[in-house]
């Protein structure tokens, strides 16, 4: 299964006031944030949480950017995940669901 999402980054995202001055880019936290809520809605169960098997973060991203999120599920019970912006490819990973 595979889902995609939209996230228009907000101007006033609360993690721009120390990350960094002059110049605010999206925490690499907040994007993996995001993935994680995506993944949450297609998990087949509840789980007890997630894993993050593998994250790499490619390029800076700034206010107000829209990233658009891919994840697909894997047999195994995985996601990875593909975000995507202006730049192009912004992050990649992958996530397991732990067991409730």
């Amino acid at each position: 299964m595979t889902a995609e999402f939209v996230w228009p980054v907000p101007l006033d995202l609360p993690a721009f006031a120390g990350h960094f001055p002059g110049r605010p880019i999206v925490p690499g936290v907040v994007i993996l944030d995001q993935a994680l809520l995506y993944a949450a809605s297609m998990a087949p169960a509840p789980s007890a949480g997630w894993q993050i098997a593998q994250a790499k973060f490619l390029v800076p991203v700034g206010p107000g950017e829209t990233l658009h999120f891919r994840l697909e599920r894997k047999a195994s019970g995985a996601i990875a995940f593909q975000v995507t912006g202006q730049p192009g490819l912004v992050a990649t990973g992958s996530l397991i669901p732990e067991a409730p």
